[in-house]
């Protein structure tokens, strides 16, 4: 026989010699199974008022494991008697006290959401900020005394159901703007903008309405200065700082507000510089001045729109205003230059018979008729100006830009009778 299967015997028999002594008793009644109860267990029994009263000698003797156990045993077996709600709030206090603020937090949800007439619901909503307010300023749930990692679900997890079980309380706007902080920490921007924007929304005079309105601009700010981010994303801040400022222009925070979006103006603005750069170097003339004037219309004050009238001018006079102007002023233009069509009945006989057969006249000056460069105006802007060397705002462009003239237009014939 082995050495495990002998020690196994022992302990076997030295249960049955001396069960008084035994620490965990096996219970035998008659047409049952046979059961196993922890050491203790088997004093829990009662009606809901019997348990309640051990419940409440163990907690005053200390021994708040046994009191809690007690608590939820009566719960648990009698959810519909009148000290049920009672021994749910004094088991989720207990349970906080010991140091496990998840229990405690889900022990009180269930008692806001089983039995909402307690005296003790705004009490339990406290508590559950509280511990929620916890877990979001870096307290870390634990798994067999060892702390975890971040526990920032574990909190929206707690504020969730605050807002859904108290939407008119003192406690729901700053829940669901916890949950945003919560998200934006956690990097879910997203998320943490849905969540700023359900306090907006539920909750407008309230005075976080005002922060949650900043933060979804401010997100939004953020992602432009990422490596990577979403390319509306500037679009995107310049609207929510904008309604920021229109919600709540007296705001403390209207003044960095202002700023941000003077900030992202000149980032816009630079966007559009450095692409009219690359079509001018690229020999891009039209495309070129066409982000010249955005710049112009954007910033109109600033460095680089200086820069790009000057520039500009430049362009003008070398390559003349007509190679310059957009596929609808040229359009324009031609519509205004082409004379109407008259009808006539045709030349007469002697005329036809007199008169050798002429070359048909073309419409218009043949200088306006001289082709353009590729329309520039729908080319996409560059991928990325990383690559090419900054253009001098002085430097004039190659001559050898100017492109060569196509075939003059098909000219009308003359009908003859």
């Amino acid at each position: 026989m082995s050495y495990r299967m002998r020690f196994l015997v022992l302990l076997v028999a030295a249960c049955v010699a001396f069960p008084e002594r035994s620490p965990a008793p096996v219970v035998f009644k008659p047409s049952e199974r046979v059961k196993y109860r922890a050491p203790g267990e088997e004093e829990i029994i009662g009606n809901a008022n019997e348990l309640f009263s051990k419940a409440e000698a163990a907690a005053q003797n200390g021994d708040r494991g046994r009191a809690i156990k007690t608590y939820k045993r009566l719960v648990k077996k009698y959810p519909r008697s009148n000290v049920a709600p009672e021994a749910t709030w004094r088991a989720g206090r207990l349970t906080e006290e010991e140091g496990d603020l998840l229990k405690a937090a889900q022990i009180y949800r269930s008692l806001m959401e089983i039995y909402p007439q307690t005296p003790h619901f705004q009490e339990a909503i406290e508590a559950q900020f509280r511990i929620g307010e916890a877990f979001l300023n870096g307290k870390k749930r634990k798994f067999l005394g060892v702390p975890l990692g971040s526990s920032l679900d574990e909190a929206v997890e707690i504020f969730a159901p605050i807002v859904r079980s108290a939407p008119y309380g003192r406690y729901a706007a700053r829940a669901q703007f916890n949950i945003g902080r919560a998200r934006e920490k956690q990097g879910s921007e997203d998320l943490a903008i849905d969540a700023y924007q359900s306090v907006v929304e539920k909750f407008p005079n309230d005075p976080l309405a005002v922060d949650a309105q900043y933060q979804i601009g401010y997100i939004w700010f953020a992602a432009t200065r990422a490596g990577t981010y979403d390319p509306d994303a500037a679009e995107k801040a310049r609207i929510a700082f904008e309604d920021f400022l229109f919600r709540f222009p007296k705001s403390e925070k209207a003044p960095q507000a202002r700023e941000n979006l003077a900030k992202l103006q000149h980032r816009l603005t630079k966007g559009s510089f450095d692409i009219a750069k690359y079509y001018d170097k690229t020999k891009h003339y039209r495309a070129a001045v066409l982000y010249y004037n955005e710049v112009i219309r954007q910033q109109p004050n600033s460095t680089e729109s200086e820069i790009a009238k000057k520039r500009i001018e430049q362009l003008r006079s070398k390559v003349g205003d007509a190679v310059l102007q957009s596929a609808a002023q040229i359009a324009e233009r031609r519509a205004q230059k082409t004379p109407a069509k008259s009808v006539s009945a045709g030349p007469s006989s002697a005329e036809a018979a007199g008169h050798e057969e002429r070359a048909p006249a073309m419409r218009g000056d043949p200088a306006e008729l001289a082709p353009l460069p590729t329309d520039a105006d729908s080319l996409p802007p560059p991928a990325s100006t990383d690559g090419a060397a900054p253009l001098e705002p002085t430097a004039s462009p190659d001559t050898s830009a100017t492109p060569a003239p196509e075939p003059s237009a098909t000219p009308e014939t003359t009908s003859t009778s």
